[in-house]
């Protein structure tokens, strides 16, 4: 089947140079390009995206036990104002400084009304 397709001058010479490397018509690395790009794109959508995520880290020797690097991960997105900041920088201490702290501190005297111009937060 023929069509016709409107391709910019410059994508047009850089077709023209490759087919003229590789020995071939414009068509023929047309057609190859086009099989190639379907090739690829049948074999992402064949597979669900789980399946391809599925094990992608299972033989990764450097970040060491998953599960401790997955809780130290989580643990590194905990805040002062965490129900559980407490525990977690028992755990994990080296990712909390004293700026962390002095904001706990005043999160705390906050939430016990020590600001009495400042809004309360909402209580989960």
């Amino acid at each position: 089947m023929r069509f016709l397709a409107d391709i910019p001058d410059d994508d047009v010479k850089w077709l023209d140079q490759l087919a003229r490397e590789q020995g071939k018509s414009r068509a023929a690395v047309l057609r190859e390009a086009v099989r190639d790009y379907r090739a690829d794109a049948e074999s992402v959508t064949s597979k669900k995206w789980l399946d391809i995520g599925f094990g992608a880290w299972k033989d990764s020797v450097d970040i060491g036990d998953a599960v401790a690097w997955q809780r130290r991960e989580r643990a590194s997105s905990t805040r002062p104002w965490d129900d559980d900041y407490e525990e977690v920088k028992a755990e994990f201490p080296d990712l909390f400084d004293a700026d962390d702290d002095r904001q706990r501190r005043i999160y705390l005297d906050m939430v016990a009304g020590k600001y009495p111009d400042a809004k309360t937060p909402v209580s989960r």
